[in-house]
């Protein structure tokens, strides 16, 4: 009976293992599966963010009325103009001031629609240590990812359109008349800016004010990731 039993031991042995390996693999596939990213997963994360920041605020500067109308954003006289536009209003001249802000903002929406291919080239050369680097930095790190990688070329692209603008609508004609008439005023200081720089600067500040309201939205509000992989990869930042 003995060697009977030794007989078949290895059989019963090899039965019982494969008894246990396949209840144990019951276990396992029933096991959460592993949450973890991988890294070409972040950056991808993370350009659909910046994607989704372009997408739903810049290309709202753009509209007529973008900057004009948004408090946030809206350009309004340099420092050392904004006597002009007091004294103006003083004087009965509100709708001149009026329509020389509604100039300014005008040409800095004209520029704005020429942004979104500088921004994607940025975006698509996001590299994966700056996709870490951004998702677990501080709270505007997109935004100053494409601040650093895009202001130059902005700023190449706006300021020509922004003449252009000035040029097309008689703007340089309409301050030199504003202008001309403060200066006409009794004991007041000559003024001069150089204005087609001035709107530039204000409308690159704009853009990126838009942008970091979009990214404070993702990073803070669950329902502003409005597709999976935002919710994937933010929910890392959020632990």
């Amino acid at each position: 009976m003995t060697k009977t039993i030794s007989k078949y031991l290895p059989i019963v042995c090899v039965a019982l293992f494969s008894i246990s390996c396949g209840e144990l693999q019951q276990v396992i596939n029933q096991l959460p599966q592993s949450t973890a990213l991988g890294n070409s997963e972040i950056a991808a994360g993370l350009r659909e963010a910046l994607h989704q920041g372009i997408d739903k605020q810049v290309s709202k500067l753009a509209d007529s009325n973008g900057f004009y109308k948004n408090s946030l954003v809206k350009i309004l006289l340099p420092e050392e103009l904004q006597k002009v536009d007091g004294t103006l209003r003083d004087i009965g001249l509100g709708s001149l001031a009026d329509q020389g802000l509604k100039l300014l903002n005008s040409a800095a929406e004209n520029a704005v629609k020429e942004a979104t291919p500088i921004f994607i080239d940025a975006i698509n050369t996001l590299s994966i240590s700056d996709a870490k680097s951004i998702l677990l930095g501080p709270q505007d790190a997109a935004t100053s990812y494409l601040k650093k990688k895009t202001s130059t070329s902005l700023y190449e692209k706006f300021e020509p359109i922004i003449k252009i603008s000035f040029d097309e609508v008689g703007a340089n004609k309409i301050w030199s008349n504003i202008i001309n008439r403060y200066n006409a005023i009794p004991l007041t200081k000559t003024v001069n800016p150089n204005l087609t720089d001035y709107v530039t600067t204000k409308a690159l500040e704009g853009v990126f004010t838009m942008i970091a309201i979009e990214e404070s939205e993702i990073r803070s509000k669950y329902s502003a990731r409005t597709t999976g992989l935002l919710k994937r990869v933010f929910a890392l930042q959020d632990q």
